[in-house]
């Protein structure tokens, strides 16, 4: 049975950057589960499925469709059972709803107003008229100008960062001695800007960059296989 995991790209079709779409390739890998990535630009995901989704990622599974990330962790947990654990049980899944509102709220916020030129500039012509659009309705101000203020909050990241930092004093993953999906939602968030932007987050020497370079390798280092901007 092929899986298919629909991907976000921009103007490059290799180039897989949607940071939710990475929680699932990462999930699907700890599950040791073989899968086919279809590329589609944001033009593009109305058609998908007959219009079944309006975001991706989306994953097809035999007769199964199953869209948004942590979605698609619980029904992997749940139908493939005998493979490795994403959660490690009930206080995992309890653990990776917390962490997930952390990245959302206090993480991806951030990243956006950094990356968010690079992300436009990355796209296809019809893409980009989309996003500038649909961005510039929901910050109220230019993609120019949400750049601009992402200059401080690059200047603040690695703050943001302290409580993975603090933990990753105890133990070499959030999930423990081995990943589990908290990780992988915290990488998405991370491998989103490494794919998309020059621009660099993490600096040498960080606990959380020795982490991410961990997380890089996982799999048979499926996160290294779309190069850095």
């Amino acid at each position: 049975m092929s899986r298919k995991l629909y991907s976000l790209c921009g103007a490059d079709r290799t180039r897989s950057f949607s940071p939710h779409v990475w929680k699932t390739k990462m999930s699907l890998a700890h599950k040791a589960l073989d899968f086919d990535v279809v590329p589609v630009g944001f033009a593009e995901i109305p058609q998908v499925e007959e219009g079944a989704p309006k975001l991706v990622p989306l994953l097809r599974d035999g007769d199964r469709l199953v869209q948004d990330s942590f979605a698609i962790a619980v029904y992997l947990e749940e139908t493939y059972p005998d493979r490795p654990s994403l959660f490690g049980g009930p206080g995992g899944m309890a653990m990776a709803r917390f962490v997930e509102g952390w990245s959302q709220t206090t993480l991806h916020p951030t990243i956006v107003r950094i990356v968010i030129k690079d992300i436009h500039d990355s796209l296809d012509p019809v893409d980009r008229a989309y996003f500038r659009e649909s961005r510039e309705v929901r910050f109220g101000t230019t993609l120019e100008a949400v750049a601009e203020t992402g200059r401080a909050s690059l200047a603040t990241f690695s703050e943001k960062l302290e409580p993975l930092r603090h933990m990753l004093k105890f133990q070499p993953y959030l999930g423990g001695e081995r990943p589990l999906f908290s990780d992988y939602i915290v990488f998405g968030a991370l491998q989103w800007p490494r794919i998309v932007s020059p621009q660099r987050l993490l600096s040498p020497g960080d606990p959380v960059t020795d982490w991410f370079e961990r997380c890089l390798d996982l799999h048979d280092g499926i996160g290294r296989t779309v190069t850095a901007a």
